[in-house]
């Protein structure tokens, strides 16, 4: 009998010492990235693909070639958005983010390409998601009015080192509150 309770006994203690797995389920959201739907200026209905788009973060610590659009392509197409919607990344350790977006960046006609850069200035709140996950990141693009129309949150000026002239026609912001990916946060029409 002694035998059998000592049995259960050591069963027991080593059922409660296993825990769960800790891996964050890839279907949970986690701090989420702008999303940027493109349009047609002659009809903001349609959607509009750029071409050969690269998008450069701006300030210190931001990679010279780009945002990774496309993980399996070459050490040059990885860098270019093809399409009518776009994700990039906000910065969480601050209130603002700079991006030069720069279209048909891979012609070799100088004269094709054209750059603009957009500033988001936000506010940032911070999430617990869960033990496996960690933490999220929730942005609020602020009320901000400019000279330029439609750019509530955001300031939208054409590339002073080239001298380009904008090519984004009108900038809409869809929501302030950037929670999850499954949603248009900017319309771009151009």
């Amino acid at each position: 009998m002694k035998k059998i309770i000592s049995l259960l006994l050591v069963f027991t203690f080593g059922l409660s010492s296993c825990e769960k797995d800790d891996i964050c389920d890839a279907n949970t959201p986690t701090t989420p990235r702008l999303v940027i739907k493109f349009y047609s200026s002659a009809d903001p209905s349609t959607p509009r693909s750029v071409t050969n788009l690269r998008v450069i973060g701006i300030g210190p610590g931001a990679d010279p070639n780009g945002i990774v659009f496309n993980e399996s392509g070459t050490t040059t197409t990885k860098y270019l958005a093809n399409g009518n919607t776009i994700s990039i990344p906000l910065k969480i350790d601050e209130d603002i983010t700079g991006y030069k977006f720069i279209l048909d960046s891979d012609d070799p006609n100088p004269d094709v390409t054209n750059s603009d850069i957009i500033t988001f200035n936000y506010t940032r709140q911070t999430s617990y998601v869960s033990r496996a996950c960690g933490f999220k990141t929730i942005f609020m693009l602020n009320e901000q009015t400019t000279e330029i129309p439609n750019t509530s949150g955001y300031i939208r000026t054409d590339d002073p080192d080239t001298g380009d002239g904008v090519w984004m026609k009108t900038l809409n912001l869809k929501t302030r509150n950037i929670e999850l990916e499954n949603e248009t946060h900017l319309e771009i029409l151009f």
